[in-house]
């Protein structure tokens, strides 16, 4: 068994599991009514007992010897409510859960560190990862098994299975848990900054490119679309530095895309998460902070480097959802808007009849709206049809699609949009630095950003510390990686753009805080005190949805005039990583960093 391959190990354990068995017994209660994260908050009345995961919820695991059930999810993900109406709010399923496991729900915009571990597992057990992601972890902090999204009798019979086999053999999953868990860091290697070394970072991140490239319709992959705001930012990078017709083009295209079909807001402004299919036409409606803050600056960008000056308009109108969806009144922007309405249907903020479109438009607007949208297409949703150039329009129509988008919007902002209104301290250090780029293109922005240096530093930093987040009044404390990277970039930008001396002194102080929290010699930690077994030291972050933060970081301590985290951030930068060079399309914030050095 000890000779297994650790891959091997992860099959056995998924057959293992899932052998049958029988059941066990005891009660808890549920913690999360009134918790001012909206998600846990939306559980708060679910018959599951749900715990927080913290150190006490861990120690109860171990002393009543029973497996941790994981739920990760975040407000706005659509299969997230799916479950949460379907299995836990269902009597017997909650019942089970709460009488042969300890049931913890999560917020992954609190526990990035958590869920990117949890995630990584889930894809190397299940070959899936995902949201609502539901993780069975041993009491000594191992996880032992994942499942995504489940209909609620094959989640009752998974329920009944994995309880039967620990009562039988609770010794073998831990330690088939144990062996699934990945082997220890090896010690990072220093190699050379040189020029050779930079370039080839680019060819392999180029060849890694091309080969995930959609050239037909934009983006990469050939399934579903997303923003991917790493890539893009590194390609943008590349194209002004070494000016290449097939990138431009390609570029372009995905730009192009992105901002004309079913992805863009074409009413409100903003961008959906991703869209289900590879032609950008049918969204998953939630809208994250996150996605819209990289995504101004990604076209404030474009419309330079491409010579697209259209593209600022789309950074407008996106900069303007931020505005008017997200803004709190105390000058931070909630987290995200929910993919559901509040009778629980996909999208229906968002669509419209023809009926309705008819009555409201006038006829030559409607015309436009009935060709350009394809009203007289199948529908791809239930509530109606999605505003979107599913038929490029001519130059008159897109004057007449911009009136529709004006008299649409007001009777659009009457119906119901959920919201997470948690205000997290790294995202909206996204959002800083979207709005004070903006800044250098209108002056409006600039009280925006200056809104929001002093929310960031008034109400989420404390004796040179961050906060994670807050939300209804209270602060929810333990900030990550993530966070400290964020803020630190985006008052670095509000700096430059506004030569506030304030905001350097503030982010090099982060700076040296982020540093000697979660940078070691064996490599970089998300979370200051990690409670899963499995979270480890990595010399390098990857990029997914959101940037790298040790590179952030890295870029972010580059900027300082500060000779020290001048140095430290060399010294990382040094570090050589397998991982990189074996996928180098997943490491593009770390190519900038290699190509933002002096050669050693």
């Amino acid at each position: 068994m000890f000779g297994f391959k650790r891959d091997t190990v992860l099959a056995v354990l998924m057959l293992f599991l899932l052998l049958p068995v029988q059941a066990g017994a005891a009660p808890l209660v549920n913690q999360l009514a009134d918790h001012p994260s909206p998600y846990l908050a939306l559980h708060g009345h679910d018959p599951v007992a749900w715990q927080e995961w913290n150190a006490a919820t861990i120690a109860r695991a171990r002393q009543e010897n029973k497996l941790l059930f994981v739920s990760v999810g975040y407000f706005a993900c659509h299969w997230c409510h799916v479950m949460q109406r379907e299995s836990y709010k269902n009597p017997q399923i909650a019942a089970l859960l709460n009488r042969d496991f300890i049931p913890v729900k999560v917020d992954r915009e609190l526990n990035t560190g958590l869920d990117d571990a949890l995630q990584t597992f889930s894809a190397r057990l299940q070959g899936a990862a995902g949201w609502p992601l539901n993780a069975f972890v041993t009491p000594e902090g191992y996880p032992a098994f994942t499942v995504l999204y489940a209909p609620p009798e094959a989640f009752r019979t998974l329920l009944t299975q994995l309880s039967a086999r620990w009562k039988s053999d609770g010794t073998g999953i831990r330690r088939l848990a144990s062996l699934a868990a990945p082997p220890p860091a090896q010690r990072p290697a220093d190699a050379p900054l040189t020029a050779a070394r930079s370039e080839q970072a680019w060819e392999r991140f180029m060849t890694g490119v091309w080969q995930e490239a959609d050239s037909l319709h934009g983006g990469f992959g050939q399934v579903s679309k997303f923003p991917m705001a790493p890539q893009l930012s590194a390609l943008l990078d590349r194209q002004a530095q070494h000016p290449d017709a097939r990138l431009g083009e390609f570029l372009r295209l995905t730009f192009d895309q992105m901002a004309a079909r079913g992805m863009r807001d074409h009413i409100g402004g903003g961008f959906f998460r991703y869209t289900v299919d590879p032609d950008w036409d049918t969204p998953h409606f939630e809208k994250m902070l996150y996605d819209n803050a990289q995504l101004a600056v990604l076209y404030l960008r474009a419309a330079t480097v491409l010579e697209q000056p259209r593209y600022r308009e789309i950074a407008r109108g996106t900069l303007g959802f931020m505005q008017d969806e997200l803004r709190d009144a105390r000058g931070g922007f909630y987290s995200s808007t929910s993919a559901v309405d509040a009778a629980g249907r996909e999208g229906a903020t968002y669509l419209w009849t023809p009926d309705e479109l008819k009555r409201r438009l006038p006829p030559a607007v409607y015309a436009a709206a009935h060709r350009v949208w394809r009203l007289d297409a199948p529908r791809s949703f239930d509530a109606g049809y999605l505003p979107a150039e599913y038929v490029p329009p001519t130059a008159d129509e897109r004057l007449l699609l911009i009136e529709a988008a004006r008299i649409l919007y007001p009777v659009r902002r009457m119906r119901s949009l959920p919201k997470d209104d948690k205000l997290n301290a790294g995202l909206n250090g996204l959002a800083l630095s979207a709005f004070s780029q903006a800044s250098r293109l209108d002056p409006a922005y600039r009280q925006e950003a200056d809104r929001l240096q002093h929310f960031l530093l008034m109400r989420l930093a404390r004796d040179g510390r961050l906060m994670k987040a807050m939300a209804h009044g209270k602060i929810l404390p333990d900030a990550e990686l993530e966070d400290y990277a964020y803020v630190v970039q985006g008052l670095l930008d509000h700096a430059d753009a506004t030569s506030n001396v304030q905001s350097r002194e503030r982010a090099r102080r982060l700076a040296q805080t982020a540093w000697r929290v979660f940078w070691h010699a064996e490599g970089w930690k998300r979370e200051a005190q990690p409670l899963l077994a499995t979270l480890q030291a990595e010399p390098v972050l990857d990029d997914g949805a959101l940037y790298s933060p040790s590179d952030v970081l890295i870029l972010a301590s580059l900027r300082l005039q500060d000779p020290v985290l001048n140095q430290q951030a060399r010294r990382a930068a040094r570090w050589r990583l397998q991982a990189m060079e074996q996928d180098p399309y997943a490491y593009p914030t770390r190519t900038r960093v290699l190509a933002n050095l002096q050669p050693d």
